[in-house]
């Protein structure tokens, strides 16, 4: 379970002070789906970045299945079992498809298990597993292969910054088919943040966030 306690963040902006995640505080039950949604700006990328330790927070707490982990950096995070999806993924030249699928994780997969998670994204396996993670894909392609990444790991908690951007329709599709067997297994927590409708309807809870502040939950 994931508790989150008046969890802030600020940033300085020309000498002063902006606070992004303003006194937020939410749980996520175990094997439950919230989903996160709310105006563009409104600090939703924000409070997923600070959930995974890419940002530092300046106040509050939070903790995973009752371990205290304010203080984790992201490596120390996702080995406590917090899996994270950026909204733009990042690149990695002279790093193959296989190579990042078997450091995330954390272990060698067999060929079978690479192609299984490219597979369920919608990617074409045999064309992709040893090709760069680099610029010669797109921003679509890099997408789903960094969704496989978190998918080849089982986490307490997995997050998912609007998994839908720049991805076609029919793979759109098989992501929704993935996240609701994830649900359905009860295995792993899940928060994605999304506007999509299909989404939202998937959701146990749905947290509307706006000026950095929850605006409603339930």
């Amino acid at each position: 379970m994931l508790k989150v306690d008046n969890l802030t963040f600020e940033v300085n902006e020309e000498g002063r002070k902006r606070c992004l995640v303003n006194h937020i505080s939410f749980e996520v039950k175990d094997g439950e789906m919230l989903v996160i949604t709310g105006p563009n700006g409104g600090g939703k990328s924000t409070l997923a970045k600070v959930l995974a330790g890419i940002e530092d927070a300046n106040g509050g707490e939070i903790f995973l299945d009752e371990e205290n982990i304010t203080g984790y950096d992201i490596d120390h995070r996702a080995n406590a079992g917090i899996g994270y999806a950026f909204q733009q993924p990042p690149r990695f030249k002279g790093m193959t498809v296989r190579r990042l699928l078997n450091l995330a994780a954390g272990r060698t997969l067999s060929e079978s298990e690479c192609c299984g998670f490219l597979s369920s994204v919608g990617l074409c396996a045999q064309e992709y597993i040893d090709r760069e993670a680099d610029a010669t894909l797109s921003g679509g392609e890099m997408k789903r292969i960094e969704i496989a990444t978190v998918l080849a790991k089982q986490h307490a908690l997995c997050i998912f910054d609007e998994p839908e951007a720049g991805i076609d329709l029919w793979s759109f599709s098989m992501l929704i088919k993935k996240f609701e067997q994830i649900h359905k297994e009860k295995k792993e927590s899940l928060i994605l943040i999304s506007h999509q409708e299909r989404i939202i309807r998937m959701a146990d809870r749905i947290m509307v966030i706006s000026d950095g502040k929850i605006d409603r939950i339930g």
